[in-house]
């Protein structure tokens, strides 16, 4: 893993865009999910992206293939909701391991024959880690303010299965992603740093928040340096933000961290805000010019695209970072710079 290490000092590292607007533009049928293994399946399908890497395997390698040719150096695995717990939902919790590892698979063979190509640019393959459907930190009843839908253990158990898989697919980093509650992004940082020692493996992590609205703050509650100082302890590869907000609107929460951190920086944001149909209008000139704020402002290491974004937007994207250096890290923790300012008093 020295290579994507190497690579964070030379370059702004660019990410991939979004898996589900690309998926929606291939209009698959409940057959199409089905496929012809799941057919007779109890449940209806349609809708379970993540299966998509069994039954419409072609579409995924055409989609990361569409990604690393508009420039991305990283993809994510087609595992958004792939644990047990998100896929209770359609019954499939068995073929959670399956899921997660031909994803990996897939997006795996992919990078190989980009890097083979392209030596001098090595392609990298981030296992996606959601947030699932569920939250540890708050009550879905109103009524009942100290009820869990989900147990931290029940959290730890589904995520390291997921690690596993991932791992054992061909995943080159793990994305623990949209973090919406901090509870459950510590579960599954928690999954993985057993799955590593268990392996006896040194996996990058990158960590990706989600601030929700224009309070400034994660669903359960954090703010973007709160969120920053309680995953610290973990030794990461990056930190960031993404989903929800538009490259604009997610500008203040980014530089609230990079100066807070010797992490890597990472953004991966909506093409702007949903319109009335929850469709996604930001053109990827529009969206290029925000970003470009934050690489003049020395914000990121590693850029991309969330929702409503697509090969289009990550071409504009990776045509601007390559024009800036990548963010350095900022000499001092939060923590000696404290101590520094309380010696000099």
């Amino acid at each position: 893993m020295s290579n994507i290490y190497k690579a964070l000092q030379e370059r702004i590292l660019v990410l991939d865009g979004a898996m589900g607007t690309m998926l929606q533009a291939y209009k698959f049928t409940e057959e199409d999910f089905r496929g012809e293994r799941f057919k007779d399946y109890p449940t209806p399908l349609q809708g379970n992206n993540d299966l998509l890497s069994i039954t419409q395997p072609e579409a995924i390698k055409t989609i990361h293939t569409k990604y690393f040719e508009a420039g991305a150096d990283i993809v994510e695995t087609n595992t958004f909701s792939g644990t047990t717990i998100a896929m209770a939902d359609y019954q499939m919790e068995d073929l959670v391991y399956e899921l997660n590892y031909q994803s990996a698979k897939i997006a795996k063979e992919v990078a190989e024959e980009f890097t083979a190509k392209e030596p001098h640019k090595p392609r990298f393959v981030a296992g996606s880690i959601g947030p699932t459907n569920r939250t540890a930190s708050m009550s879905p009843d109103v009524n009942d303010p100290g009820y869990r839908a989900v147990t931290f253990e029940e959290l730890r158990i589904a995520y390291k299965q997921q690690t596993e898989a991932l791992i054992d697919g061909g995943a080159d980093l793990l994305l623990v992603e949209t973090v919406f509650d901090t509870l459950n992004a510590k579960a599954a940082l928690f999954a993985i740093e057993q799955v590593k020692e268990e392996k006896n493996i040194n996996i990058p992590v990158m960590l990706s928040g989600t601030i929700t609205d224009a309070s400034g703050r994660t669903l359960s509650g954090q703010t973007a340096e709160a969120f920053l100082i309680s995953v610290s302890h973990i030794p990461l590869l990056s930190v960031g933000f993404n989903c929800a907000l538009g490259a604009n609107l997610l500008q203040p929460h980014l530089e609230a961290i990079a100066n807070k951190t010797d992490f890597a920086i990472s953004a991966h944001p909506n093409a702007g805000l949903p319109n009335a149909f929850g469709e996604y209008d930001e053109t990827p000139e529009e969206m290029g010019e925000q970003i470009e704020e934050y690489l003049k402002k020395n914000l990121i290491n590693i850029i991309g695209g969330c929702c409503g974004t697509s090969p289009e937007h990550i071409k504009v994207i990776a045509n601007i970072a390559a024009k800036y250096k990548p963010r350095e890290a900022a000499t001092l923790s939060t923590v000696e710079k404290s101590f520094k300012r309380i010696e000099s008093k």
